[in-house]
């Protein structure tokens, strides 16, 4: 069973920058993918980035793609999402999620493929 925690969320103005972390307890992190995702009031959750467990394929939704970036550090356990030039639009709790793929060097972009979910971290960028 993974555990993830999330941190790094906040209140931002428009342009401004966050980063986001995710911690997992899983001491065989590198065997999974791992991605961001986001709900927005009044809208349901959605894919926002994803990385494979190497690091070396990522995959973002055009909506964010140009403006965050993921990166993974799998000696510390952790996944990052680094986002730029914030948009009211971007306002919403952000999920991480672990998928265990044992090496397959993939980037799903389906939430129904991640088996394990964080507890969210809100972001809130004021115009």
């Amino acid at each position: 069973q993974v555990q993830l925690v999330e941190s790094g969320g906040g209140l931002v103005q428009a342009g401004g920058s966050l980063r986001l972390s995710c911690a997992a307890s899983e001491r065989t992190f590198s065997r999974y993918t791992m991605g961001w995702f986001r709900l927005a009031p009044g809208k349901e959750r959605e894919f926002v980035a994803t990385i494979s467990w190497s690091g070396g394929s990522t995959a973002y939704a055009d909506s964010v793609n140009g403006r965050f970036t993921i990166s993974r550090d799998n000696a510390q356990n952790t996944v990052y999402l680094q986002m730029n030039s914030l948009k009211p639009e971007d306002t919403a709790v952000y999920y991480c999620a672990a998928d265990q793929t044992d090496g397959a060097e993939i980037t799903p972009r389906d939430q129904q493929q991640y088996n394990y979910w964080g507890q969210g971290t809100q972001v809130t960028v004021s115009s």
